[in-house]
């Protein structure tokens, strides 16, 4: 409640730029939400927000653009597609499918976008830009391969994945 309180008081004399530092530390799921309806209601409102944070799953809910900060000093600053973009991260697609898996891995290799398709367990996991865009021809590839799709997921690299690219994944003293 204290930071539901914060955050009203804050908005009293009707700012052009409101600042939240790491807003939702130490709330409960609930107002962890409440917050992030009250912060979404605010951008759409047309008010500037300054929204700092640790968990990057907030980060990529309600923020435009992003600056990664490291030690100090800001060492990116982009849109999330931008950020992923700037490491070379790439969307995964895992396709479960039945049939010769390896006919179908061979036709998913020939789709335009497509880095690489790998047989793993009852799917191939695919490597491609814009995983979602070229969905329809994964379809058609799968059904000139004979094989029958059961399932297709898209994963698209994160802000998290693009932090500790960034920042180093080792734990820090």
């Amino acid at each position: 409640m204290k930071r539901r309180l914060n955050i009203g008081a804050a908005l009293l004399h009707e700012p052009k730029v409101l600042v939240l530092d790491e807003p939702t530390v130490g709330v409960d799921p609930q107002t962890r939400n409440a917050i992030f309806e009250t912060v979404e209601t605010m951008k759409r409102s047309g008010l500037a927000l300054l929204y700092t944070t640790h968990y990057m799953e907030e980060a990529e809910r309600l923020c435009d653009r992003v600056g990664i900060i490291d030690e100090g000093k800001i060492i990116a600053e982009g849109s999330r597609r931008e950020l992923v973009a700037k490491i070379g991260e790439r969307d995964r697609v895992q396709v479960s499918a039945t049939g010769d898996l390896q006919a179908l891995a061979a036709a998913l290799r020939t789709v335009g976008g497509v880095e690489s398709a790998t047989v793993a367990g009852d799917g191939i996991v695919l490597v491609c830009q814009g995983g979602r865009g070229i969905l329809p021809r994964i379809v058609d590839a799968a059904d000139r391969s004979g094989a029958a799709l059961t399932s297709v997921e898209v994963v698209e690299p994160d802000l998290e994945a693009v932090f500790l690219h960034l920042t180093g994944k080792a734990l820090r003293d």
